[in-house]
């Protein structure tokens, strides 16, 4: 979270990413980072454990919100 806000506040469009088990850390990191509703993409928990085909299918699934971050556009 910290490394994307740095990145917008530069004016460097960024796209997080979090896992939804850390919602409430990644929203109380934005506050504390003065970007209380900071927009991320969220995939399910957790990453660690898949193969490389369901890490695929996270990616892809993940891929329209975060073009639409870093665009503002639906794609």
């Amino acid at each position: 979270m910290h490394d994307g806000i740095t990145f917008e506040k530069r004016g460097i469009p960024a796209a997080v990413i979090c896992t939804d088990l850390f919602t409430a850390t990644a929203d109380a990191a934005a506050e504390a980072q003065g970007m209380a509703g900071y927009r991320y993409a969220l995939v399910p928990h957790p990453l660690g454990r898949l193969r490389e085909d369901e890490l695929l299918e996270r990616a892809h699934a993940v891929l329209p919100v975060v073009v639409e971050i870093l665009t503002g556009k639906n794609a």
